[in-house]
């Protein structure tokens, strides 16, 4: 039991299950139903996320170890070797590969190996070096839902499908600022630029505000796109935007309350959530 959970803990399961998430809202926007070629992929995606989260735990377990957010990981804790890790790492990454290879074709396959290769060899070196890292980073999360649409017989050169990429890669910048504000102090003691070193709070509240409205207006050229065909999940997503647009603007305000940056972590988590359903559900509704 306790190596499961080590397993678990350095293949960030809670994430990577939601990256198959989206891999699934873009097989079935593609595909327009729901039928078995979903599984190779999406469980493909699901591995090598595994897989790259592993290898990513072994190239930061030397900071991991300054920080008190992280200092409990698998490596750092000494549950598991490096070198233990590293060969957990090239293995699911290897088996992940293959299985978006079976499930999907070859340009799924090249899109799995971008992810990888794009969270492991640019943007985990490029976190070490600037506190903006996670702009380019957020490619990473657009790909997966990507992968699902080419394996539902899409084109990845359709406008929607890179509509839907758009989507997927830029709520990520403020859901990691957020973090930045909750952990930045770790960050910047372990070795990490931060954003917190730059600008005061009141600005990363107003930059993060900025980039929540460019991610609801994305979440509305879904719909405007032609890509989501319910008018039910039309009004979901419309309703989602207003609600996460209302809830973000109280970074704008002034508070005598201590800020609780986790409280807007969540709710644009939760909003992301109701996208991914809404998307997946809207071929059964239109």
């Amino acid at each position: 039991m306790n190596t499961l959970k080590m397993l678990m803990e350095l293949s960030k399961v809670k994430i990577t299950f939601a990256v198959s998430l989206t891999t699934i809202a873009g097989y079935l926007l593609a595909k327009g139903s729901f039928d078995s070629g979903m599984i190779l992929p999406t469980i493909g995606i699901f591995i090598l996320a595994c897989g790259s989260s592993a290898l990513n735990h072994y190239q930061d377990s030397d900071r991991d170890k300054l920080m008190k957010r992280t200092q409990d990981r698998p490596i750092p804790s000494g549950r598991i070797s490096s070198l233990g890790a590293l060969l957990i790492a090239i293995g699911l990454s290897a088996l992940g590969s293959g299985l978006i290879w079976l499930g999907s074709d070859f340009v799924g396959f090249q899109l799995g190996l971008l992810a990888l290769v794009w969270y492991n060899g640019i943007y985990t070196p490029m976190k070490r070096r600037t506190a903006f890292a996670v702009i380019p980073g957020s490619v990473i999360g657009a790909i997966p839902p990507v992968v699902g649409w080419v394996a539902g017989g899409g084109s990845v050169f359709d406008p929607n499908a890179l509509i839907l990429a758009f989507f997927f890669f830029i709520w990520q910048v403020p859901h990691f600022w957020l973090l930045m504000l909750k952990y930045g102090e770790e960050y910047v003691a372990a070795g990490y630029p931060s954003i917190t070193q730059r600008y005061d709070e009141t600005m990363i509240r107003y930059m993060t505000f900025l980039w929540t409205v460019a991610t609801a207006v994305a979440a509305l050229l879904l719909p405007l796109s032609g890509l989501i065909h319910s008018s039910l999940i039309t009004l979901v997503i419309l309703a989602s935007v207003i609600w996460l647009v209302v809830v973000f603007a109280g970074l704008l305000r002034k508070s005598k309350s201590a800020f609780n940056p986790f409280y807007y972590f969540m709710r644009i988590n939760y909003f992301v959530l109701v996208m991914i359903i809404s998307l997946s559900a809207d071929p059964f509704l239109a």
